[in-house]
């Protein structure tokens, strides 16, 4: 299947493409559709925004799309950054200046409990869309940690281990992730789709 992944982040592109490649998925982004509209994600959830991503990439382009939107919720500070994850710390989006207002917000908060979540919408051009999402829960450190991954991997440990995102291989990561759970729903809920198209 060709299938356009709804980003322009090289990071997030790869990580999909690398879990969608036994599936004989063909991946392209937006990179190299610069004639692709912008998308304003102005949605109140990850699956709204996910949604108007990929059906709005899908009629535009003529290809089937796949969208995510993505972020962190911090149980102390009652889900946020959540949607507004990538640009917590306002615009452009600065994953350094997003990761220290976040240890600034929550200080020295005992309650450190996040999660990542994901919510993944398919488009046909033709309209329908399909949706599934994945999580990942852990902790929040008071200090970065790791040279690898994007965004909040440097403070987020993931349940049941001792480092970070920023310091997992990229195939634990992509085993456990959030994004890695909701791209494993989809290939397991859509595996018909995709191998016809």
């Amino acid at each position: 299947m060709k299938l356009l992944i709804a980003t322009r982040n090289r990071h997030k592109f790869d990580e999909i493409r690398a879990i969608l490649a036994p599936y004989g998925v063909q991946a392209t982004d937006l990179r190299e559709h610069p004639e692709a509209p912008e998308v304003v994600e102005d949605g109140a959830t990850f699956e709204a925004n996910a949604i108007l991503k990929a059906v709005t990439l899908a009629r535009a382009t003529g290809f089937w799309t796949l969208a995510d939107d993505s972020g962190l919720e911090v149980d102390a500070l009652n889900g946020e950054p959540g949607v507004r994850s990538a640009r917590y710390a306002g615009e452009p989006s600065d994953d350094a200046a997003n990761n220290c207002k976040l240890l600034a917000t929550l200080g020295a908060r005992p309650d450190r409990r996040a999660r990542f979540r994901c919510a993944l919408a398919l488009a046909d051009p033709a309209g329908p869309v399909r949706t599934v999402s994945g999580a990942c829960p852990g902790v929040i450190l008071l200090a970065p940690r790791g040279q690898h991954g994007f965004g909040y991997d440097p403070l987020f440990v993931p349940d049941g281990f001792e480092l970070t995102f920023a310091e997992l291989d990229a195939a634990t990561k992509n085993r456990i992730s959030h994004r890695a759970q909701a791209l494993q729903r989809a290939v397991s809920e859509w595996r018909e789709v995709l191998a016809l198209h």
